[in-house]
Parts: C-alpha cells; structure tokens; sequence
C-alpha cells in the first residue's frame, strides 16, 4: 500500500480498540508501517488483520506500558529492526474513577498518572534517540478538555492530561532548535468510545462521532507542516 507517509514508521500506543485503534489504521492505510501496543493481545491481534486486510503493514507488541522495563525494552527491539521512527502517537490512557478530588483514592491516583504521564515521559525519552534520526519526526498526544477546563469529579484524569500536555510541549521546545521533531496535541472531543461510555452511560454513542473521524483528523494534521505546539481540537 503506498500513501503519503509510503516508507515511514509509526508506534501508536493503546492501539487495540477506539482512537488508537483508528489512528494506527489511517496511518497504515497512508503506506505508514506501523507498530501496535497495548495490553490487550487479542485486540491488536484483530486490529493487525484489518490493517493487513486492506494490504497495509504492521507489526503487534502487546505489552502493559506502566510495567517495568517494558518501555525499555520495546525501543530497545524497534531500533534493532529499524533505523528511525517517523511517528510517536501518545494515545494510551486509563480515566480512573471521577470523584470529588477529597476522596480520591491515592493509590489510584498513583496509576492513573503511572500510565497517563510517567509512562508517557519514558516514551519519550526511549524513542527519543530513534525520532531524532527521523528527518521529519512527529510526536502527537492525545489529550481532555478537561486538562485545560477542570470539571467537577475529573481532577485526577485532569490533571494528569494537564501535566501531559505540559510535558510534551516543553519536549518539543528542547528539540525544535537541534532536530526536526515537530510536537502536536489533540483534543478529540466526544467520540464513541469505551473510556467514554464509562463517563456518560447513559449516552447514545450514536450521537457522537466514530474514532474514524479522530484518525481522519490526524492524518489531516500530518498532511500539514505544522509547528510544534499547535493544538488540533476536533468537534
């Protein structure tokens, strides 16, 4: 399959289901190579033969990302295989449970910014190296509205997506003048997914838009040469 990113190399992370499932199926359906992780073997597995399927490429890395070495050892095995890496897209979260920010649970607290942030810090810092050598290495972060707009209940998911965005977009003012790493958030607002059916359960999800519509929005931010700390809010 050959597209506008024909060649280049992408890891989409919490890419079994939803969003990351939809973005790393865009990107692969654009010719991108593209590396699958979560946790869940069996949903990589299925979003794997839909990519393969439609004659794309990619490759499966099941793995939980708050866990030990794994990060390490999941860069350690992509720059074995390949040279660079072209595309990082942060899309791995969990919500934790939305409660008054007094009786928040702090061993809760304590994975929900495991994952949602040390995790992503030591993303980056793994494939740092790999999207240097990258002649147009783009990182993206999947990012809340409730990051920048606190809501009542969602402090502790809040605040780790608030952090997030902190984190990446000081990462892409350290590499704007020695590389050409570009860094983008994306907010992708309502969408059906599961995380969001457990925050509104009474929602119809057939109000809302598919994750596809996510992916299209990030292949359209890929397509641009965009400037690190732009924020793509889709609605």
């Amino acid at each position: 399959m050959t597209g506008f990113l024909d060649g280049r190399l992408a890891l989409v992370t919490g890419s079994s289901r939803g969003i990351g499932a939809a973005v790393a199926e865009g990107l692969a359906g654009e010719g991108a190579h593209v590396v699958l992780t979560a946790r869940g073997a069996a949903g990589l597995e299925q979003v794997e033969e839909r990519i393969h399927g439609a004659d794309g490429s990619a490759t499966i890395a099941p793995m939980d990302l708050a866990e030990g070495d794994a990060i390490a050892r999941l860069a350690v095995a992509v720059a074995e295989r390949w040279d660079s890496l072209d595309i990082l897209v942060l899309n791995a979260a969990t919500l934790g449970s939305l409660t008054p920010v007094a009786a928040i649970d702090g061993r809760e607290l304590n994975r929900v910014l495991t994952l949602n942030l040390l995790a992503q810090q030591a993303l980056i810092a793994a494939f740092d190296p790999l999207l240097r050598t990258s002649g147009a290495g783009r990182l993206i972060a999947l990012t809340s509205s409730v990051g920048r707009h606190p809501r009542a209940y969602w402090g502790a998911y809040g605040a780790s997506k608030a952090a997030l965005e902190t984190l990446v977009l000081a990462y892409g003012e350290e590499v704007g003048n020695t590389s050409a790493v570009r860094v983008a958030i994306v907010d992708p607002g309502a969408t059906a997914t599961q995380m969001r059916a457990r925050a509104f359960p009474g929602e119809d999800p057939a109000s809302l838009k598919p994750p596809s519509a996510v992916g299209d929005a990030v292949l359209g931010l890929l397509r641009r040469d965009f400037e690190t700390g732009e924020r793509l809010e889709i609605r």
